[in-house]
């Protein structure tokens, strides 16, 4: 048992990049559809597409190193 329990860090990373790279789709894919279909969408709704690409951008680049590199060199 390591300093942060019993962490698998290859799945964290992989599901964490996935989850990234997901959220990223989501947001980028929302906006494109709305634009190219004409919808005027309200505020909020363009903010949380907004806010799931900008999410998604940061897990995407984060899990990798703080799964695979950072915590993995601490133990």
């Amino acid at each position: 048992m390591g300093r942060y329990g019993d962490l698998d860090y290859p799945a964290l990373t992989k599901g964490g990049t996935l989850l990234g790279l997901g959220l990223f789709a989501l947001g980028a894919l929302g906006e494109l559809a709305a634009h190219s279909l004409g919808l005027q969408l309200p505020a909020w709704e363009m903010t949380l597409l907004f806010d799931a690409e900008v999410l998604g951008v940061a897990l995407f680049l984060l899990s990798p190193l703080v799964f695979g590199v950072l915590l993995p060199l601490t133990e």
